[in-house]
C-alpha cells in the first residue's frame, strides 16, 4: 500500500504552510506600522526612591490595546491614569490601555503614565530606558521595544519635581 501522496497535493501543502508561515512573520515585522512610539522619557529618581515613572505618546493605525509593560531598569511595570480629586491626585492602576485608531494617547505627569515599581538602582539625569511593550490588536498580540531618556521635563525644574506629593492607591499587585 503506497501512503505517499500525490506531487500536486504536496505542492499545494507546501504553498499553504508557506502562506502561514509568511502571515505570521509580517504581523511581527509590521508591529510597529500598526503602534508608533514617540517621545518616550523617564523622569530621575533619587538615592531611596525605589519608584519611578515613564511618559510617552502613542498612535495606532487600528483600535489595540496595550496590555502589558517590561522594563529592564525594575522587577514591576503597571499602566496608571491619575486624577484631581477634591484637591488630591489619585492614582489608579489600569489593567490594559484602550488605544483607539488614529487618537495620539500622551502618557504625561498628571494622566496615564507607567508606574515603574522596585527599581532596580536610581535613574539618572542622561541615562537610557529600555521598555517592551505589548500590544493586542485583531487578536493578535505583539511587542514593540522602546528607549527612552531620563530627563527633568522643564516645567518641573520650579517646582521641585512636584509629581511625587501625589497618592498612590490600588498599586503593585
Amino acid at each position: 500500500m503506497n501512503t505517499l501522496l500525490p506531487t500536486s497535493v504536496l505542492q499545494r501543502l507546501l504553498r499553504y504552510v508557506l502562506l502561514l508561515t509568511l502571515a505570521a512573520s509580517s504581523t511581527y515585522i509590521n508591529a510597529r506600522d500598526i503602534v508608533s512610539i514617540e517621545n518616550a522619557w523617564v523622569r530621575p529618581t533619587t538615592a531611596g526612591q525605589d519608584v519611578g515613572a515613564a511618559y510617552m505618546t502613542l498612535v495606532s493605525t487600528q483600535d489595540a490595546t496595550l496590555i502589558h509593560a517590561e522594563s529592564n531598569v525594575t522587577k514591576s511595570v503597571e499602566i496608571h491614569s491619575m486624577t484631581m480629586q477634591n484637591g488630591v491626585m489619585k492614582m489608579r492602576m489600569l489593567e490594559t490601555l484602550p488605544l483607539t485608531a488614529g487618537k495620539p494617547y500622551k502618557l504625561e505627569p498628571g494622566g496615564f503614565h507607567l508606574m515603574l515599581f522596585d527599581l532596580k538602582k536610581p535613574l539618572a539625569e542622561g541615562e537610557q530606558v529600555n521598555f517592551e511593550l505589548a500590544f493586542k490588536s485583531n487578536n493578535v498580540e505583539f511587542k514593540q521595544q522602546v528607549r527612552a531618556l531620563v530627563k527633568t521635563p522643564v516645567s518641573d525644574e520650579t517646582n521641585n519635581g512636584g509629581s511625587n506629593s501625589h497618592e498612590h492607591h490600588n498599586h503593585h499587585h
